[in-house]
């Protein structure tokens, strides 16, 4: 069974960059086959990765929506299906990734939808470990067939913004009764001490703050430059955090 690995939080507190430094530490560590998923319609994982966008499963769910009768003779429509999503897969050295796209629109989509979730999950097993970026509703996850992750990671900044987030963020993932084995705060650009009135407002979505990751001047020049954070440095202090979060989360999950 594949270890899956879902990030969530909102925008701008750099949880694709997270997961991002989780994938290099994954595959520095001999995680492989690797599996990043792009959940997050605003697509940018694949550019911290230094990976091509392909069709997206969102557009490739339209095509199927627009003509569903299209498909060879003699094979079954999830058969179909699962060989149009393994033509997207984007490949790089040591993971492949799939990127969702944007959600599915108004019009009725359950057939198509259930035959891509059925696909997917079949996808992933197939790999080591999955890393999902996910937005912070969590709708990707709670589409999915079985709704199962090992670990969630709620990416925040170290605000009280960022501490009334994290606990919607919990209670969502409650409300939409997921299946979630462990879960972790993870306070993303913290370069300083908190308060105490700080750390009393994260303690209310009852997670544990695993790692503080501090501001990297390596992540920024490598940004601009337009290079996979897959490179980062040995001694770049948030790959390093990055590596912490993987040995924690082997350690107490497995």
């Amino acid at each position: 069974m594949s270890m899956r690995i879902a990030i969530a939080g909102k925008g701008g507190t750099g949880k694709t960059t997270v997961a991002a430094l989780l994938c290099r530490s994954l595959l520095n560590r001999g995680t492989k086959p690797l599996l990043a998923v792009d959940a997050d319609p605003n697509s940018c994982l694949p550019d911290k990765l230094g990976v091509a966008r392909e069709k997206t499963i969102g557009e490739l769910r339209e095509e199927l929506r627009a003509d569903p009768e299209k498909m060879p003779a003699g094979i079954s429509k999830s058969e179909w299906i699962e060989s149009l999503i393994n033509q997207e897969i984007s490949e790089s050295t040591g993971f492949d990734m799939v990127v969702m796209g944007r959600q599915e629109g108004p019009d009725c989509y359950c057939f198509i939808n259930n035959l891509l979730r059925q696909c997917l999950d079949k996808l992933g097993s197939q790999y080591e470990a999955v890393v999902i970026d996910n937005e912070a509703g969590l709708e990707h996850l709670s589409r999915r067939s079985n709704g199962t992750v090992e670990v969630l990671l709620v990416v925040c900044q170290p605000t009280l913004i960022g501490a009334r987030t994290a606990l919607r963020i919990v209670e969502l993932s409650k409300s939409l009764n997921l299946d979630i084995g462990n879960s972790y705060l993870i306070l993303n650009a913290c370069d300083g001490e908190l308060s105490d009135e700080l750390v009393a407002e994260f303690e209310k979505s009852g997670l544990e703050i695993a790692a503080r990751i501090p501001t990297d001047s390596e992540i920024l020049d490598f940004e601009l430059e337009d290079k996979s954070l897959t490179e980062l440095s040995d001694d770049s202090v948030a790959a390093l955090a990055g590596d912490d979060i993987i040995e924690r989360i082997f350690k107490e999950v497995q």
